[in-house]
């Protein structure tokens, strides 16, 4: 059974209303599910289709119960700056859905061979916790080495690519290892399942990414990440995960 996406809509006519309930209706048996969300519904919404040229949504956006990190897909003639995405009249509605998928749909999955051998440690002193960055920008690389540096983690490798990562690992067992979702030559939740699947698993994994998607932090959670953290990096959010390692 597909797990429910909570879809918040605010305004639209009669025929829109029962364009939506119809979209929702053919989700039911696919991943990800939409329903429409109702303020008894058991979770809080994950998304908001808003109808801007309607009253409803004047209140709904001046209300200061408006979760400001809720992703808003606005529909009509003026969206406003803080839409994720916005559509205009006739609404395309199939191209409306793509846009959920895109944000909530779950990352296929990949069969890459990264061709990880035998894992053969570089010496390394007593106690002394070995990490890896993997993929993202350099000035990313930068900044999460300074913050390991301020949490007494050192000694860290840099790998732009999996291919690079896969050679490091050949030679070196990590404590600690931080992915890019954005990684260009393979599928990086391959690449975090191939540290988990290692003879000495690496103990702590954390994700990063550009587009934190529910898909995202759901199947970090089903890989035993650590954690995930957004680009560009909140410190705060930073320091608390790195206290997990």
């Amino acid at each position: 059974m597909a797990s429910n996406t909570w879809v918040k809509v605010v305004g639209f006519s009669d025929q829109e209303r029962h364009s939506l309930n119809t979209l929702f209706r053919l989700s039911e048996r696919h991943t990800p599910s939409y329903v429409l969300w109702k303020p008894d519904a058991p979770s809080p919404p994950q998304v908001a289709l808003i109808d801007v040229d309607s009253y409803e949504a004047g209140l709904e956006m001046a209300s200061p119960n408006l979760n400001p990190n809720l992703k808003l897909i606005c529909v009509g003639a003026e969206p406003p700056p803080q839409a994720w995405r916005s559509f205009q009249r006739p609404v395309d509605w199939n191209a409306l859905v793509q846009e959920l998928d895109r944000l909530f749909a779950p990352p296929p999955d990949l069969d890459i061979d990264l061709g990880f051998g035998d894992s053969q440690d570089k010496t390394v002193p007593p106690g002394v916790k070995v990490c890896m960055l993997v993929g993202m920008t350099r000035e990313q690389r930068l900044y999460l080495r300074a913050r390991l540096a301020l949490a007494g983690l050192t000694e860290v490798d840099d790998a732009e690519t999996a291919g690079q990562a896969s050679a490091l690992m050949s030679q070196r067992q990590y404590e600690l290892v931080v992915v890019g979702l954005e990684l260009s030559d393979a599928d990086p939740w391959s690449l975090v399942q191939a540290l988990k699947d290692q003879q000495a698993p690496t103990r702590s994994v954390i994700v990063a990414t550009e587009s934190p998607t529910w898909a995202a932090m759901e199947r970090a959670e089903q890989l035993a990440c650590t954690g995930l953290l957004e680009i560009p990096f909140n410190p705060k959010q930073v320091l608390k995960l790195l206290q997990q390692v």
